[in-house]
């Protein structure tokens, strides 16, 4: 009877030390905007999208102010299979034709927005899902890319079809729904200047909505720890020099190249630092936020 109190007594401490080594990150974060990149990939497992939902509702309730911006392209592709349309990807990103443009809207702005502001909201925050075309949020223009042949050094434009690049973000209306205590969960879709839609790829939103709201965070939640060095050993911080030079002597590769691309642009243009971080784990956000090393890669000026 007397070690089980003395072992509870332990316990309580060992709880309120941690809580209390809590207390100045969440000061820190007070009234600060994090925009938060929830993956494809990061959401293939309800766990995943009930703990994410669980971080979210907390960060509300300790006083952050976080903006989400989900992605969807595994439950796009599925959906393009059961409807038998064929798509191809060029350097990462799907080429969006008509029939796929449609299918892009229908399965972020519907489904999986959805899903998202639901669990958000069973975990007790309020939450409201909007799309890039809502409010005229992300004017979007078409995006264009050079692809260069190995074999006889001819550059030539690619067309993608209705994918875009969001070149103005519309604050005013991200401002008006965190003033009513709401979360904003927005689908990556933009709207062109002739009123077409334009599929998104969702770091590059989240980097453009994260510069344009002066963000104190933009997190990547998805499916890799961090940036690795060549011994694959997770890099915890880098300046943006620092990731520069990872990227142009090709130390970091494949999909990490336009994220860490997308994290340079977003501090370069008015995010406070950048993070990218494995999604799967549980509770990433709060280890991030609320530790001293946090969990994942952190990118800032200096």
């Amino acid at each position: 009877m007397k070690q089980d109190y003395i072992d509870n007594k332990t316990n309580f401490s060992k709880k309120a030390e941690l809580l209390m080594e809590t207390l100045p990150f969440m000061r820190r974060y007070a009234n600060k905007i994090i925009v938060i990149k929830f993956g494809g990939n990061a959401m293939g497992k309800k766990e995943y999208v009930k703990t994410f939902a669980q971080d979210i509702a907390l960060l509300q309730q300790v006083g952050m102010l976080p903006i989400i911006v989900h992605g969807g392209g595994p439950q796009i592709g599925d959906m393009l299979k059961k409807l038998k349309i064929e798509t191809n990807f060029i350097d990462g990103l799907r080429v969006t034709d008509e029939a796929t443009i449609d299918v892009v809207e229908m399965v972020l702005c519907g489904v999986t927005n959805k899903s998202i502001v639901t669990s958000i909201s069973q975990a007790g925050a309020n939450a409201v899902g909007i799309s890039g075309k809502d409010g005229d949020l992300i004017r979007a223009k078409r995006l264009s890319i050079i692809d260069k042949n190995s074999d006889s050094n001819v550059e030539k434009a690619v067309d993608l079809g209705f994918v875009g690049e969001p070149y103005k973000i519309n604050t005013e209306v991200l401002t008006a729904l965190i003033n009513q205590k709401m979360i904003p969960v927005i689908a990556p879709v933009g709207i062109g200047d002739s009123g077409e839609t334009y599929n998104i790829n969702a770091d590059t939103a989240a980097g453009a909505i994260a510069s344009a709201m002066k963000a104190t965070r933009m997190i990547m939640l998805t499916d890799v720890v961090g940036v690795l060095d060549l011994d694959q050993t997770l890099i915890s911080e880098l300046t943006l020099k620092e990731a520069a030079i990872l990227v142009d002597q090709k130390i970091v590769s494949g999909g990490m190249i336009p994220k860490l691309q997308t994290c340079i642009s977003t501090v370069n243009s008015g995010a406070e630092a950048a993070v990218i971080l494995d999604g799967r784990l549980p509770h990433a956000l709060l280890i991030e936020l609320f530790t001293e090393q946090g969990v994942g890669t952190l990118i800032r000026d200096n």
